[in-house]
């Protein structure tokens, strides 16, 4: 029995290890690593770049001509006695069958067909441009979710050093009160301060985890795995914010923004919608050809004939009106679209200006600087040189400075990236 409890323990502790190994799988990956991975893995692209295929479909569809229409009908069953005969089927079957027969085909007239094809061939070139949108606009919320993620690792990293430091104090000041050198107050006040820190971590942890949990989704990782970050691309590279020209990034904005595309094929649909309607002011022709046994002047009749609507009344004008207005309005809905991409351009563009002169702002040397500063009060501070008060207001200082450098450096990333999507281009 002792035997047998023993192995069930292996067991469920190699398990339980097994386990823990797999929640800690750490994936350590540069920016260019990750969103090469979200471009190869995203599910949500690859099932949107599928309505291009559907487009496709459509474009098929429209080269088809119309089936033909076969009809067969008037076959009797039974026959009375006023009934006349006609000459056999086989044998002495059907002397007293009837029967007729017809098939149609529609011609579709005007060029109906080609311009059919015509709008169903822009509708491919609006999937496509949609794709770019639809991508455009995951490509700045994952690239967000990176520059966060890296934010609150930098974040977390600060206040780890500041626990580590304040245990390293806290183990040697409970030795100095337990000797009674030290009053238990200092001891508490310090006690304090790694429990602010603590709680920092604590918040800090679980917005990553909520980074994690969207980045994991996004670049379609297993849900037990854990990303880490490196610091690369965090900062931007200066000179591509320095080689900006500001009006060629408009132009290129109005004539390459997949969203201001979509407008721009919008209004070559309605083009095309318009030279369709017209089109449909020409009635369509089907053409037939019929076959009768037994109910005509001849026992097998084969006859040809046509039918088309007679345009008395409607020549399609209620929809040719339509299409002619759709076509001025989508006019104005391009110079309305114009103007809001410039300005949008013009915008994002002096907030990465003001952003870049802040960041530009501080001594390259400054951050560096403030931690040989901070580790001066430190030291200063264990040896009794400082007092807990200066110690405690120059830590709450470094770390409100050390914030505001990474969220300045957060805060230009962002603002490059807000540029790119606003632009439509990298920007690099």
């Amino acid at each position: 029995m002792k035997r047998i409890l023993l192995t069930l323990l292996v067991i469920v502790t190699h398990k339980s290890v097994a386990q823990n190994a797999t929640i800690n799988d750490t994936i350590v990956l540069s920016r260019t690593q990750a969103e090469a991975l979200f471009l190869d893995k995203n599910l949500s692209i690859i099932s949107e770049k599928l309505n291009i295929d559907i487009a496709d479909a459509q474009v098929i569809q429209a080269k088809l001509w119309p089936n033909p229409t076969l009809t067969i009908g008037e076959i009797n069953l039974w026959h009375n006695a006023t009934a006349g005969e006609v000459p056999a089927l086989w044998g002495n079957f059907g002397k007293t069958t009837q029967v007729t027969a017809e098939l149609e085909q529609l011609v579709q007239t005007a060029g109906k067909r080609k311009k059919m094809i015509a709008m169903e061939k822009v509708g491919v070139d609006i999937a496509k441009e949609y794709f770019k949108t639809f991508l455009r606009n995951l490509k700045i919320e994952f690239r967000g979710n990176l520059t966060e993620l890296q934010y609150t690792q930098a974040q977390e990293a600060i206040y780890k050093k500041q626990v580590s430091s304040m245990q390293t104090m806290l183990k040697g000041y409970s030795n100095q009160v337990s000797q009674g050198n030290i009053g238990r107050g200092e001891y508490i006040r310090l006690k304090a301060s790694e429990l602010n820190f603590l709680k920092e971590i604590s918040d800090l942890q679980k917005e990553n985890n909520a980074l994690q949990k969207e980045l994991k989704v996004l670049m379609n990782l297993p849900a037990t795995s854990f990303i880490k970050l490196t610091d690369e691309g965090f900062v931007p590279d200066q000179k591509n914010i320095d080689n900006i020209n500001l009006g060629n990034l408009m132009a290129s904005a109005v004539e390459n923004r997949p969203d201001m595309k979509v407008i721009k094929l919008g209004n070559d649909y309605n083009e095309n919608k318009y030279k369709y309607e017209k089109a449909m002011r020409t009635p369509d022709v089907t053409l037939g050809i019929s076959y009768d046994r037994g109910a005509s002047t001849m026992n097998d009749f084969v006859g040809l004939g046509f039918a088309l609507d007679l345009p008395f009344f409607s020549r399609n004008q209620g929809n040719i009106k339509a299409a002619k207005v759709a076509i001025d309005q989508g006019k104005l809905l391009t110079q309305e679209k114009t103007i809001s991409v410039q300005a949008e351009v013009l915008q994002a563009y002096e907030d990465l200006i003001v952003t870049k002169k802040l960041y530009e702002s501080v001594d390259a040397n400054y951050e560096t600087d403030l931690d040989k500063l901070l580790e001066s009060y430190r030291k200063n501070f264990m040896q009794r040189n400082t007092s807990m008060l200066e110690y405690l207001d120059f830590v709450e200082a470094y770390l409100e400075n050390k914030s505001i450098l990474i969220n300045s450096k957060k805060d230009l990333n962002k603002n490059l990236e807000e540029l790119r999507y606003i632009a439509g281009e990298e920007i690099n």
